[in-house]
């Protein structure tokens, strides 16, 4: 358990599209604020890798934001960096790209930097789908974002595929379960469009000028889409996540798990290992605004700190590991809280089981039922 995962945050967008809530920055991404973001990166790794020292490099995580708009240079430095920092040698080093010429000619010198693993903002396989999304890309710059990964030398392919989107009924998701089967990624990670408040997406739909699908069929291709993936040879590993045995994707699991993490950038969120003093860690959490996350990085302004104390560790020990098919191990539960979990949810765990949504095993190993999956929500409200 004496590893780490480092997760970069590069916030920079050439667009925004209307239902991101990430901590993001519009426009083109000149030389002079790559350089400057790209020392604030480094001048943060310099300040914070002493919290983390003695542990292992296990991951490196490059999210946005769009990271594949830095150059492969600016890559490579910070890769450089963090494996400086830390002793060992990471299992995985994952970049987020979505579909661009741009993006795609940088692919190779991205693999020659040290990614070894690409994640794709995909999205939708279906240009009407994508327009209503208002993503920037269409249905034939991600199949050459595809055939360019594998070209460059990525063994190691996720895709994101957004279900419910506005218009979109159970027969076009479908389709686009069609194409990302046949596109053969080794991973595939299948979320519900959310009306995340304050987005264009949220303000349009209170207007009621926006279509979206009902809870019904939107739970209906969630369900589809773990049938057809399933049946291609994935596994369901998490909620939203599929993979191909032994494809999961390792750094993503520590945040389930509960595990060390650096995270450095606008916005990224810390988990700093337990201590004596704070046995459930403490979090991190950067300004989402770029002045101020650079102010941070200088030293000029501080992060917000949360302590973990007990009941939200314990709280969070339950819904994250929800998450995943294996579910909450009791006796690791009990080894960090000093009881199993019945001794704290004995009531919500009673009623989550009579409303199928929550099965208990013999050793008190807890697990979402498919229902439970469904109205996860509302499964993990009773533990917060």
């Amino acid at each position: 358990m004496d590893d780490l995962g480092v997760y970069l945050h590069v916030p920079f967008c050439e667009r925004l599209c209307p239902y991101c809530d990430f901590p993001v920055v519009a426009g083109a991404l000149g030389r002079d604020a790559e350089q400057r973001y790209v020392a604030a990166l480094l001048a943060e790794l310099a300040a914070r890798r002493g919290d983390f020292a003695g542990r292992a490099l296990a991951t490196v995580y490059l999210g946005g934001g769009t990271p594949s708009l830095l150059s492969p240079h600016s890559v490579r430095g910070l890769l450089d960096a963090v494996r400086g920092a830390f002793p060992g040698e990471p299992a995985e080093v994952t970049l987020e790209i979505n579909p661009s010429t741009l993006e795609r000619e940088r692919l190779p010198g991205f693999r020659a930097a040290g990614i070894d693993r690409v994640s794709i903002g995909i999205q939708s396989f279906d240009d009407t789908t994508l327009r209503r999304l208002g993503r920037a890309h269409r249905a034939r710059e991600g199949a050459l974002t595809l055939a360019a990964c594998r070209a460059a030398g990525f063994a190691r392919l996720s895709l994101d595929l957004i279900a419910a989107a506005p218009g979109q009924d159970l027969a076009a998701f479908d389709r686009e379960l069609d194409a990302a089967i046949a596109a053969a990624p080794e991973h595939v990670s299948v979320y519900e469009l959310t009306l995340e408040p304050g987005t264009p997406f949220a303000r349009a739909a209170e207007r009621g000028q926006l279509e979206t699908a009902d809870e019904e069929s939107a739970a209906r291709m969630l369900e589809r889409a773990e049938e057809r993936l399933l049946a291609a040879g994935y596994r369901r590993y998490e909620i939203s996540s599929y993979a191909q045995p032994g494809r999961e994707a390792i750094h993503n699991q520590r945040y389930w798990q509960r595990r060390p993490v650096l995270g450095l950038g606008m916005g990224a969120v810390s988990n700093d290992p337990p201590s004596v003093g704070q046995p459930h860690g403490v979090r991190r959490t950067n300004p989402r605004t770029l002045d101020a996350y650079l102010a941070v990085a200088a030293g000029e302004k501080q992060p917000d700190v949360e302590a973990l104390d007990p009941r939200i560790a314990r709280g969070e020990a339950v819904f994250l590991a929800l998450r995943t098919s294996a579910g909450l191990d009791a006796d690791r539960f009990a080894a960090e809280f000093g009881a199993p979990p019945r001794a704290f949810f004995a009531d919500a765990i009673a009623v989550l089981r009579a409303q199928g949504l929550l099965e208990e095993g013999d050793t008190g190993r807890l697990r979402l039922t498919p229902r439970g999956r469904i109205l996860s929500d509302t499964v993990f409200a009773h533990f917060v």
